[in-house]
This record gives structure tokens, sequence and C-alpha cells, in this order.
């Protein structure tokens, strides 16, 4: 089985353990892995592109609006808020998910082809047809 296929198998099986391993995995690991996307990943992705900074990366579908006061301090317009998407701290989550979901799945390999290990040990011999027949011969001689 191709590595990229399993990969695609345990993120699509969905199977308790598997997830009860990633839960606890991805929050152990979870600082690790977005001190490591922000401090390293993220400043080399932004000097490819020409040193843009993707957690400041939005789109800005309505410009904030500042509040407006009168000479004694009245209120006359409320502020409003920017609205935006924010794709670039999206794209730096999304990064930080794709290395977790990895480092679990490579966990998880691990521990399967360790289970695959104890299941193909194999069994004691059986006992060769003399043998058996001596157990049988010494077992009617004990009645």
């Amino acid at each position: 089985m191709s590595f990229i296929k399993e990969f695609k198998e345990f993120a699509i099986r969905g199977n308790l353990v598997d997830t009860a391993v990633a839960f606890v995995m991805g929050a152990s690991f979870g600082k690790i892995v977005s001190s490591f996307v922000d401090g390293m990943v993220m400043p080399m992705i932004g000097m490819l592109t020409g040193g843009v900074d993707f957690n400041d990366k939005k789109w800005v579908l309505k410009d904030a609006i500042p509040e407006v006061k009168d000479a004694a301090g009245k209120v006359v317009k409320k502020a409003i808020l920017e609205v935006s998407v924010k794709y670039g701290s999206f794209l730096t989550n999304l990064i930080d998910f794709i290395i977790v979901a990895f480092a679990v799945f490579l966990v998880i390999k691990a521990i399967n082809k360790i289970k695959k290990k104890e299941e193909a040990a194999p069994a004691p011999a059986a006992a060769s047809s003399t043998d058996q027949l001596l157990m049988e011969i010494r077992d009617s001689l004990k009645k």
C-alpha cells in the first residue's frame, strides 16, 4: 500500500482510537507546530512572495467607520467595525493542521505496524502425529 494512499484512508476512516490519539497529539503538539509555522514556514513563504505577511492578508468587505462626536462630546454616529475575510490567518492555520495531521498519521502508522507484527507472530508449533499419539497413550494410562 502506498504511503499517500494509506494517509488518505487514515484521513477518511474516522476510527475512534485514531481520533482519540489525534486529539491528544493535536493538543500537545499544536503549540510546537504553530510556533514552527509562524516562526519559520510563513516567513519563508512571505520571502518567496515578496515580503508578504500572511497574517495581515484580508479582503475588506466593508471599511470601518470611526465614531463621530459633536463639540459637547455626544456621540452623533456610532463606530462601525471593519468587515473582512481574513484569508491569511486561515492559510496559516491550514498549514498548521496539515502538519499536525501528518505527524499523527505517522504515529498511527507506527502503531498499526506494531499491531500487525504482534498478529503475525507464529503460533506454537502443533505436536507431530507421533507426539500426539504418545500423549493420548499417556492420558489413557493415567485413567
